[in-house]
């Protein structure tokens, strides 16, 4: 059986800051929303523009940064893999929800310090893991 592949790179801005939070073990997770925003030419000259929304969720390390280093409406690539997760709420409704597993984030543009101070020594910071 043939190899699978599973990768998602993006760029966009951040829909609202980022939430940490703990597993019952202790390991970090943090989960916010990017926009990635398009735009064509649509056969009849008219300009068009289309948002998609990801849901990114990083663990571990990563999570951390992206809590320390990131804010709503800062621009980010985020590098990872999809992955769509199941419960059941307590009507017994199932629910789903893909969500963008990050594996590496880059800082795009300036950082901003939590006073809204220009923080920006390099503009392009890189968080692998």
């Amino acid at each position: 059986m043939g190899r699978g592949l599973n990768k998602v790179m993006i760029i966009g801005h951040l829909g609202r800051d980022p939430e940490l939070r703990y597993t019952p073990s202790g390991r970090p997770v943090t989960s916010f929303s990017v926009a990635t925003t398009r735009t064509w030419t649509s056969s009849d000259g008219e300009r068009r523009e289309e948002t998609e929304w990801f849901n990114v969720v990083a663990w571990g390390t990563l999570a951390e940064i992206c809590k320390t280093h990131l804010s709503k409406g800062q621009q980010v690539y985020i590098e990872g893999r999809l992955q769509t997760r199941g419960w059941e709420d307590e009507s017994g409704t199932r629910h789903y929800r893909t969500e963008l597993v990050a594996s590496e984030m880059i800082l795009l543009g300036e950082r901003l310090s939590s006073d809204g101070e220009d923080q920006n020594d390099d503009p392009r910071e890189t968080f692998p893991f």
